[in-house]
């Protein structure tokens, strides 16, 4: 089946302000600040020490790493700005500064594993001290403008390694042979998901981009024009069973369905089926922050690459949706149906697993709270912009070279932290994130 949406009958004015990015309202920055820091602690309440100190690949982070680094962040970019302030330890600047050239050097990132010091017991110290200062600074005084942006970059900051967290942690735990769990409770088989549906959309001139209003980072702005033609895009992301079927009809066998670097990237990593996928008993399983279980044909397919995002769209006739689509298609859903994945998001209390929400009869769904879904848009500048002064124009803008946008959000997202016009980005062999595939086609019919 298929639907058009026109602009005189999209639900959404794609001016007016993103509900998915209303943050924060009516909570004090204090509380806001005390739940953010608490919930990284929350995950590492659920691992044991031994989990927290070890780096599975070059690009994960050990946990302890992660929640130095966070601290860090706003040790360096909101209390040594600060008369008075004396750093934790010197040290610190050097260990975990991620990225940022302009405060200094850093500890090479593919060695972050090999830090035995300083200790858990010392990185939650260095918690503790810092968010004491924080939360003692926010009581003294008004924050200026520039002082109110960085802690708001902060908070989602410590977000976006939330996630990594989580993401992390799981590859670590997959890559243990007794194929350990973090969650106590198993994730449970989905009812079969709904039919797949195409939603077209037509031409012409349209705006996309973040308008101002609410959080957002650099790289959504400025707000732009954009011409698209008629385009398609299906209801929801492709399930396991769907996916299945591409590997069933030698999909990591046929070259002609692969770019060139994607084929390299199947050969040189022996892909045959996605990360987390394996066989046991003739039967396929998959390993979840839940543990290792049989693999369910009515979930959202899951941590493929997209390069393997990019091969299924060739077999399956169609291609993915470029960010513009995907933007301008999420506009057309109604503030209900956005806000209504915060009951699939991580800080719902639900497995951290993509699942599909079978009460939701809008035309698009699982748009937010379930996987980032790949574009075949390459991550660079929106016209006009320009990267900001100081160290953090490093957040973003240094990182548009090689990778591709991915949009949406994941079960392992943040509510708060989802909105439409969020660009997230990878390069295209990632395959340990919560990224799935939404198809499109050309035409709206």
């Amino acid at each position: 089946m298929s639907r058009t949406i026109t602009t005189e009958n999209a639900t959404q004015d794609p001016s007016a302000p993103d509900p998915s990015g209303v943050d924060g309202q009516g909570e004090g920055l204090k509380q806001r600040f005390h739940r953010v820091r608490q919930d990284s602690m929350s995950i590492t309440a659920l691992l044991h020490a031994e989990d927290c100190v070890i780096q599975s690949m070059p690009d994960a982070s050990p946990i302890r790493w992660h929640l130095a680094h966070t601290t860090w962040f706003f040790e360096t970019f909101l209390l040594k700005p600060l008369a008075g302030y004396q750093p934790v330890n010197e040290a610190f600047e050097y260990l975990f500064n991620s990225y940022y050239n302009s405060v200094g050097a850093q500890f090479p990132r593919h060695r972050r594993g090999l830090l035995s010091r300083p200790t858990m017991k010392s990185v939650f110290e260095y918690r503790q001290q810092v968010d004491a200062a924080v939360i003692d600074w926010l009581s003294r005084q008004e924050l200026t403008a520039e002082q109110r942006e960085i802690l708001e970059v902060g908070l989602h900051h410590e977000q976006q390694h939330q996630e990594l967290m989580l993401t992390d942690v799981k590859h670590l735990l997959s890559c243990n042979p007794i194929f350990p769990a973090m969650f106590d409770h198993p994730v449970a088989d989905q009812a079969s998901p709904a039919s797949v549906e195409w939603v077209g959309f037509e031409g012409g001139v349209r705006r996309i981009g973040h308008d101002g209003n609410g959080f957002a980072y650099d790289n959504e702005s400025p707000r732009h024009k954009v011409y698209v033609h008629p385009f398609r895009i299906q209801s929801r992301p492709v399930s396991n069973r769907e996916y299945l079927a591409f590997i069933q009809d030698g999909g990591y066998r046929r070259p002609e369905h692969w770019l060139s670097a994607g084929w390299a990237a199947v050969q040189e990593g022996d892909w045959q089926h996605p990360l987390y996928w394996c066989r046991r008993e003739a039967e396929w399983h998959e390993f979840t922050l839940g543990g290792l279980r049989r693999l369910d044909p009515a979930a959202p397919a899951c941590h493929l690459s997209y390069f393997e995002a990019d091969a299924y769209a060739r077999w399956s006739g169609h291609r993915l949706p470029t960010e513009a689509e995907w933007e301008i298609a999420s506009q057309a859903a109604a503030p209900e149906q956005i806000l209504k994945g915060a009951n699939r998001f991580v800080d719902s209390g639900r497995p951290v697993h993509p699942e599909y929400d079978p009460t939701d009869t809008a035309a698009l769904r699982e748009l937010f709270g379930c996987l980032w879904q790949w574009t075949s848009s390459q991550y660079s500048p929106y016209p006009g912009y320009s990267a900001p002064e100081g160290a953090l124009g490093e957040y973003n803008g240094k990182f548009m070279c090689n990778q591709f946008v991915l949009r949406g959000s994941s079960c392992a997202t943040s509510a708060n932290h989802a909105r439409r016009t969020y660009r997230n980005f990878f390069p295209p062999e990632a395959r340990w994130q919560f990224t799935g595939v939404r198809l499109a086609s050309d035409g709206a019919e």
